[in-house]
Formats: structure tokens, C-alpha cells, sequence
């Protein structure tokens, strides 16, 4: 009685932002069915070439009463994955899961900084590559990824706002059920994700899973300690996104509390 459906929901990032997490926590509920890996249809020339029933022979088998979801954190940043998922259902309902910017980039630096060191590949500070000629360098892809705003625009010209739900990132790590009672909301689900499928884990510094008897926590790789950063560096950063933060402020008719 189960087949593979092409997603209903689609967790289009941010990279860095907790689409991991969200992801896992979503399927806790009974009535949600996850894309094992980041598919990479719409962002990827060389795989949306494939055609979509490619894509469908990627998702998990559901029922008839589930909702199929994955998520691609790269998605929020293409310029073709807009459209390309409005081509494919323009009712389709969006999960964007976003956090303080200036956090992200860091966080997004910290992921790039481990795999080199895990590759034996050289690496330079943060500082080093952040700041060039001592000015804020713009054009470093970490900070092109947190202009919410710019990417954000991209989007609403295809889907109207109350087709994406943004989840707090800040907020879910720190207390993940009303975040999640939101999505179930959003999605028109029944209310099945409660209190006690989290537990804090103190090693880790972050809350972890708890379903069907089993216990898991996000794979080592999440929640690396960032490096400490120049004070100064981090206020040109926060001064940076500033006017972008107030900007996506309004597109979204929502403040966060970011820097």
C-alpha cells in the first residue's frame, strides 16, 4: 500500500541554518516520510537533466495519509531552484529554516575549516579571509549566503508568503517543540510531536532524539565549537547585514533576533 511520492514539502535551506536538524526532528511524526540524502534536483543542472521521475525514485515509500519531505539546504541561494519548483507543483508547500546571519557565516566557515583539516588541506583564519585589505570581503560566498533578503526575493516572485513557513534556527536548538508544533500547524498535521521526544544532552550542548524506543543525537560533524572571532570583525559583520536583516524584516512581515 506504500509508493514513492515527489515531495509535498520541500526544507529549501539555509545551509548552516539547522536543516539537519529540523529534518530529523520532523520525523518523528507518524505522519512524515524523509528524503534520506540532499537531492540537489532543482540547484544542479547536471541532475535536474534527469527529469522527475528520477527525482521520485529518490524519495522513501509513504501511505496515502503521509507527507513526503526533503530537504536541500542549497536550494535557498540558486537562482534556477525557484522556479524549477513552481514548474513542478506552484502549491507546493516551503520550509526555510534560518538563523542570525553573522552565526551562520561562521558556522558556515567552521564546516569548510573541518573538512580541510580532515583532507590535510591548508586553512586560514576566519580573519584572513573575511577581511581583505582591511575592509569586509563582500564577496566571500558565507556572507553571499546570509542576504536573506536578496535570495528571499527570489523566491516571493514565485510563491506567495503564506506558502513558506520560516522556522527560527536559533530558536530550535535552544527549545525545539514550539518551532515544530508551528511546522505540524503549517502543514495541517495532527499534534503528535511532544516534549519528551527531546533530551538534553549535556556532551553534546544540544537537545537530542527521542523515538520508537531509540535515542539519536545529529551526526558529530553538527555542532563543532566555532573559533572566537575579533570583536571587531564580528561588528562589521553585524554592521554588514544590518540594513539586509530590516530589509527581509519586512519581505517576511517578521523580525528575529539577530544582531
Amino acid at each position: 500500500g506504500t509508493s514513492r511520492q515527489i515531495p509535498q514539502t520541500i526544507i529549501i535551506g539555509v545551509r548552516k541554518g539547522g536543516t539537519r536538524a529540523l529534518l530529523e526532528m520532523l520525523d518523528i511524526h507518524p505522519n512524515i516520510v524523509v528524503a534520506a540524502t540532499e537531492v540537489h534536483f532543482f540547484d544542479w543542472d547536471e541532475n535536474y537533466v534527469k527529469g522527475i521521475e528520477w527525482y521520485r525514485n529518490l524519495m522513501p515509500f509513504s501511505y496515502g495519509n503521509q507527507i513526503t519531505i526533503e530537504k536541500t539546504p542549497g536550494y535557498f541561494t540558486s537562482p534556477q531552484a525557484p522556479g524549477r519548483i513552481h514548474d513542478m507543483n506552484s502549491s507546493i508547500k516551503l520550509l526555510l529554516i534560518l538563523r542570525d546571519p553573522t552565526e551562520r557565516v561562521i558556522s558556515d566557515y567552521t564546516q569548510v575549516y573541518y573538512n580541510r583539516v580532515e583532507s590535510h588541506k591548508p586553512v586560514q583564519p576566519f580573519e584572513d579571509i573575511v577581511i581583505k585589505n582591511g575592509v569586509l570581503n563582500t564577496k566571500y560566498k558565507a556572507i553571499q549566503r546570509s542576504l536573506y533578503d536578496v535570495h528571499m526575493e527570489k523566491w516571493l516572485k514565485h510563491f506567495s508568503l503564506d506558502q513558506i513557513h520560516i522556522v527560527d534556527g536559533n530558536t530550535l536548538i535552544k527549545d525545539p517543540l514550539p518551532e515544530l508544533q508551528k511546522v505540524e500547524r503549517f502543514l495541517n498535521l495532527p499534534s503528535r510531536i511532544m516534549s519528551s521526544n527531546f533530551y538534553f544532552n549535556q556532551t553534546k550542548g544540544f537537545y537530542c532524539i527521542r523515538s520508537d524506543g531509540r535515542e539519536r543525537c545529529l551526526h558529530e560533524s553538527k555542532g563543532r565549537p566555532h573559533p572566537l572571532v575579533n570583536s571587531t570583525v564580528l561588528e562589521q559583520l553585524h554592521s554588514y547585514f544590518r540594513e539586509h536583516n530590516a530589509k527581509f524584516y519586512r519581505m517576511v512581515n517578521h523580525s528575529f533576533d539577530w544582531h
